[in-house]
């Protein structure tokens, strides 16, 4: 009969050999002596034994003084906890509690704390899911995009750009992700890119979780959707059962949770070898599913909120429109503002509730929890809207009200034939100020298109912080439009506002174009049809000024004329790709695709969307044609 084999190996593995080996001496020991003990009451005398073998520190740090008339007492706070007398400055810590938590660098007052759980929960890693890093390109610049940056046809499986997960802003249970990644051909320009490296990419597209690898606001983990690729700044965690997901996602955004991730941490950043450890509480099926349902409710509440986000993949139509008909502008902002205090007064007990149930699962009573709580300080809260967390109630107003204008420029130029929208008459074509009236009068078809003009009028003249006031639609769209809608876009803006003076002074010539339809005949149609048509007219009107001897009129008219002239030189610069001097300095106009050979670059202007906003608004940027200088550093 072939004898069994006994893995030793394993065996000597199991980190809990001596207390069973111990228990079952205590056992046997005791029957030899007529004692009858059970395994639990043996146990507890081995718990009682291995508790004597503590570790003692002294918290006498804050007894150092230093400031004005306070002496140094912590020799006399030492004597004092040797002799247990108050201030709770001795803390002594069962020996066998480090072991539970082995290898991490743990401030002594929490071991005590955390030693248990880590002892009874079991780790997140690989128990429950895989947690992983990703895809770093060590060239961001070249193989990264937001997501608007590129061509719709290009993102997406099958295709060039793929969303890609790259940490980002603290926000926990939903984030956008508004970056995608360059990987046509199976991501052969980063696989070959020095100093790139793909991590688990066998992990890659499916769905789970991601968070920012960095924030000093707490962890934060949020919905990784299907068809992402994950970085190594934005890590993913890739459930065994998609259907832990949000059970998952609620214990490890909960309060306790972070506290044995900040106990684990050594180098301030939430490192997925941390987040591997996180010990997950098992939880019958009526628990699990509470926790997820919790969850899931943040989640859908900021992600549906997310729905009237411009800049967002889920974007629908701005807040203000998302009611319904409205009677007036002023109602709707109300309305909105109303909407949103009750989501978020919904959303907060709803975590609220969340961190209870985690309490409950890791078996933390209330004494316990003063303390985490305590230890952990003011955590940021949950908020429907992270963009504008901390923001007063007239800065959101302001905000729905410049996003509702954004929306309306952003439909009319999307409507535009060409992609350009000009500020002037001269050229023949309904200027852009009409157009957007337009746009706002079918969107409020409820109301009178005067009065709604005088109500937005109101609302931008009033002085907000934060904000440009204006004291018309035209001054709006003329000095604070451009400037927002590049702040909004991350500085990757997409309608570019091309003017014959900068700042916020008057110009002679603007228009708007849509940097995805700006191509080589775009360009040329500005210069040979809108920007003759205004040269044209400021000829004549400063002749018939002048042979009408309106001296005025005819200076006014003739630095106007000269105005759009420039402007056209400077157009013609960037459509030649004209360069002088170093190069990327101010007399060079060329699109510089750094990454590229200069013989694979651009001539003139023929920009490459996938070479993003970034380098193809810099000739523009330099040259001094854009209403703000800069916009796009």
């Amino acid at each position: 009969m072939a004898s069994k084999r006994v893995n030793v190996r394993a065996i000597l593995a199991d980190a809990d050999l001596r207390r069973k080996l111990m228990v079952s001496t205590i056992q046997a020991t005791q029957a030899r002596e007529g004692i009858e003990t059970s395994p639990a009451q043996a146990d507890r005398a081995y718990y009682v034994v291995t508790e004597a073998e503590k570790a003692a520190f002294f918290e006498l740090e804050r007894f150092k003084g230093g400031k004005k008339g306070e002496q140094d007492k912590r020799h006399e706070m030492f004597v004092k906890s040797l002799r247990s007398e108050g201030h709770e400055v001795r803390h002594d810590i069962a020996r066998r509690d480090f072991a539970a938590i082995d290898g991490s660098p743990l401030a002594y007052d929490r071991v005590g704390i955390m030693a248990p759980i880590f002892r009874e929960a079991v780790p997140l890693d690989p128990t429950f899911a895989t947690a992983a890093q990703g895809l770093a390109t060590a060239a961001d610049d070249r193989f990264i995009r937001c997501y608007w940056e590129v061509a719709q046809d290009t993102r997406g499986r099958g295709c060039t750009w793929f969303p890609f997960a790259k940490g980002g802003e603290f926000s926990r249970f939903y984030a956008d992700v508004h970056l995608v990644v360059d990987w046509r051909d199976n991501g052969a320009g980063i696989r070959h890119f020095d100093g790139a490296y793909i991590r688990n990419e066998q992990h890659y597209f499916k769905p789970g979780m991601t968070w920012p690898l960095r924030t000093q606001r707490g962890f934060n983990l949020r919905i990784m959707p299907e068809g992402c690729i994950f970085g190594h700044k934005g890590p993913a965690i890739l459930p065994v059962e998609p259907s832990k997901t949000f059970y998952i996602l609620g214990i490890a955004n909960s309060a306790p949770a972070e506290f044995l991730l900040r106990g684990l941490m050594s180098f301030g950043s939430w490192e997925v070898g941390v987040i591997k450890r996180l010990p997950v509480p098992q939880a019958n099926t009526k628990q699990a599913d509470r926790v997820a349902s919790l969850a899931k409710a943040i989640h859908d509440a900021k992600h549906e909120w997310d729905s009237g986000n411009e800049i967002s993949r889920s974007f629908e139509r701005p807040w203000v429109l998302r009611l319904g008909e409205v009677k007036s502008l002023s109602e709707a902002l109300d309305e909105n503002l109303n909407a949103e205090g009750k989501a978020e007064k919904q959303i907060q007990p709803v975590y609220n509730d969340l961190n209870t149930e985690a309490y409950k699962l890791y078996a933390i009573p209330a004494v316990t929890r003063a303390q985490i709580e305590q230890s952990l300080g003011e955590r940021p809260s949950e908020v429907i809207w992270p963009q504008m967390e901390g923001k007063s109630t007239d800065q959101k107003r302001m905000e729905h009200v410049w996003r509702l204008l954004s929306y309306a420029v952003k439909r009319v130029i999307e409507a535009s034939d060409d992609g350009i929208v000009p500020f002037n008459r001269s050229t023949g074509e309904t200027p852009l100020g009409e157009r957007v009236r337009q746009e706002l009068a079918a969107l409020f078809a409820a109301r009178e298109e005067s009065q709604l003009e005088v109500e937005i009028i109101n609302e931008l003249k009033r002085s907000v912080k934060g904000y440009r006031k204006c004291t018309s639609l035209d001054d709006w769209l003329a000095n604070a439009y451009f400037e927002y809608h590049a702040s909004l876009y991350k500085s990757r803006p997409i309608f570019w506002h091309i003017a014959s003076a900068q700042d916020t002074g008057p110009f002679a010539f603007g228009a708007l174009v849509h940097y995805h339809r700006f191509d080589k005949n775009r360009m040329a149609k500005l210069r040979a049809s809108y920007l003759r048509d205004t040269i044209e007219e400021l000829r004549r009107d400063t002749g018939i000024a002048d042979k009408a001897g309106r001296t005025d009129d005819r200076i006014e008219l003739q630095a106007q004329l000269e105005e759009v002239q420039a402007l056209d030189k400077k157009l013609q610069q960037i459509q030649e790709g004209h360069h002088e001097g170093p190069e990327g300095g101010e007399q060079d106009f060329r699109i510089l695709t750094l990454w590229k050979e200069p013989s694979a670059r651009p001539r003139g202007w023929t920009p490459d969307l996938d070479d993003g906003v970034k380098v193809n608004i810099a000739p523009l940027d330099r040259a001094g044609v854009l209403r703000i200088a800069g916009v796009a550093e």
